[in-house]
């Protein structure tokens, strides 16, 4: 990986390999020309092919120290949560482990139970594992998952936790909201909500997408478009009968959010292809919980932007089979089944603009991919920054050919994204669930692939300089290979970074204490083929890596 190539930042595909064929053509005769093609042919393959692997080594794989931004990497894998350096030694761990977040005091926040999916409440600890706080949410009809962020609440001058939480929907309420009756009955319904606490677990702020959807089937049912109006007319709403899916229970699946500080602005990201920007701030009511769910409920509190799928809003067109049924189109749909959507921080390359992490499912593609995605909000027509939210579609798009051997039509990718990243082989970099990204002082980006529990920092221009193999599988313990053999997992949710002058990691004792396989070794899970030691099957699980990989960028105006 030393020598991958650079990606031309300002391109959408990867340049050609000119100079090589050129030199060939010069070459006109004899053993020159020969060797000519057959260099170039021995450098392409060794260079620019992810390869396929069906065993390969875990931690790290790779560390180009003078590219990679220095710091500490955070991960969670089957009830741990691990601190490691640039070589992957150990340098603190906490017994849990589901998506933890370092907080400024050295602490962790984390959920009570080790499955993102769905849990009871939080707990944070401090840097030695004591227990300083929980809260569990005991109201009945919500469910909270996924996501959580503790943030510093101006309006109190104190910190509060956001996090997602299913809501419950009866039948009745279904049907009073303008959800068609024909796609009824609605039982076991629900939406996600936003929740705010303080540390004293009072709920000081909430919002619900059920007060912000829109119908066009019942003019005499609530939220219906009006007259001479369609759901294309508000875009501050979502559909309440999406075509193909009815209302049902974890109806978005919401996965991830996050806070902006400088514009009071919360984000929303929905596995369905669509995040959602809200006003948080502008709809809080300082020492009135009761004030402020009323305004989060009100028209202050429709979308501000949304991002991902526009037919779902009516400006768009949608995913579908062509008419030759061997083809298919991702319509004006830019990701789907994403995670971890957030903003990037001030200070940073890009900082104000959003990135999400594109799983690649659900677009249609003959093969998926991930990808991360650099998202400026404010792009609009002709690529002229605005002082406000533009809508997605009035922005425009490009229409991309992406890489030869993944068998994909052209796409029409949004004007607002600015740069993206995958691998330029489809065996390089896929993550069916989960997942995440954070963008790194130094300009590039940390990424998280879950299901294969695969880290790495790429540069802008798609060059890898860190690699890393989670070693903790949740059948067969800590293992130092990963061979194919199920059932086993080594996911990852999430990674963070962390550089040395973080305000959690002052004055801590960071001292090396080796790395997770030789010095925090897990025993396997008792199975019934094998109760006593799963580790007479060293290995198991499929993984997949990459060499080169690719990228591009588009100049910010």
């Amino acid at each position: 990986m030393d020598n991958q190539p650079h990606a031309d930042p300002r391109r959408r595909t990867r340049p050609a390999a000119t100079e090589p064929l050129e030199s060939t053509r010069r070459a006109r005769h004899g053993w020159l020309n020969v060797v000519g093609v057959w260099l170039w042919l021995i450098a392409a393959c060794s260079v620019t092919h992810a390869y396929e692997s069906l065993r390969g080594p875990t931690e790290l794989l790779h560390w180009d120290k003078e590219k990679a931004y220095p710091g500490y990497t955070l991960f969670a894998a089957h009830g741990t949560t691990y601190l490691v350096d640039m070589e992957g030694q150990v340098v603190n761990t906490w017994r849990m482990g589901t998506n933890p977040r370092l907080l400024d005091n050295g602490h962790i926040l984390d959920a009570t139970r080790d499955d993102p999916s769905g849990f009871q409440g939080f707990q944070q600890l401090d840097w030695d594992g004591k227990d300083v706080w929980r809260y569990t949410e005991s109201r009945e009809g919500y469910a909270p998952h996924h996501d959580w962020v503790r943030i510093h609440n101006k309006a109190l001058n104190a910190p509060t936790t956001l996090y997602i939480a299913n809501r419950s929907i009866s039948h009745e309420q279904a049907i009073s909201a303008g959800c068609d009756p024909r796609n009824g009955p609605y039982r076991g319904a629900q939406m996600d909500a936003v929740v705010e606490i303080d540390m004293d677990g009072n709920v000081v702020w909430e919002w619900w997408f059920f007060d912000h959807v829109v119908q066009d089937v019942d003019p005499t049912k609530a939220n219906y478009v009006g007259d001479g109006k369609t759901i294309a007319d508000y875009p501050g709403r979502i559909n309440v009968n999406l075509p193909g899916r009815p209302l049902k229970r974890d109806w978005l699946h919401c996965n991830s959010l996050d806070y902006n500080a400088e514009t009071g602005h919360t984000v929303i990201n929905s596995v369905q292809g669509e995040f959602y920007v809200i006003d948080h701030d502008g709809t809080f009511v300082a020492g009135d919980s009761l004030a402020s769910i009323a305004k989060a409920a009100g028209t202050g509190g429709d979308f501000l932007y949304r991002f991902g799928d526009p037919a779902r809003y009516g400006q768009g067109n949608p995913p579908r089979i062509l008419e030759d049924w061997t083809q298919a189109t991702s319509g004006h749909k830019q990701m789907g089944g994403a995670h971890d959507v957030q903003w990037i921080r001030p200070g940073l390359p890009g900082a104000g603009h959003l990135m999400v992490f594109n799983n690649g499912q659900y677009l249609f593609d003959r093969t998926s991919q991930s990808s991360v995605l650099e998202i400026n909000p404010f792009l609009g027509a002709g690529g002229n920054k605005m002082d406000t939210y533009v809508n997605p579609p009035d922005a425009g798009y490009e229409s991309v050919r992406f890489s030869h051997d993944t068998h994909k039509p052209p796409r029409a990718i949004s004007r607002q994204i600015l740069w993206s990243y995958q691998s330029k082989s489809n065996q390089g970099f896929f993550s069916h669930i989960g997942a995440g990204c954070q963008r790194l002082p130094n300009g590039s980006t940390l990424v998280c692939s879950d299901t294969e529990g695969h880290l790495f920092e790429v540069t802008a221009d798609g060059q890898v300089v860190w690699e890393y193999i989670n070693p903790v599988t949740k059948t067969f313990g800590t293992v130092k290979v990963l061979g194919d053999a199920l059932p086993m997992t080594n996911a990852v949710f999430r990674t963070y970074r962390y550089g040395s002058d973080h305000p959690a990691l002052k004055s801590r004792d960071l001292t090396p204490k080796g790395t997770i396989t030789d010095a925090f070794p897990k025993e396997p899970r008792p199975t019934r083929s094998n109760p006593r030691n799963r580790r007479k099957r060293p290995g198991a699980g499929r993984r997949t890596s990459a060499r080169p990989w690719g990228s591009w960028r588009k100049e910010t105006p």
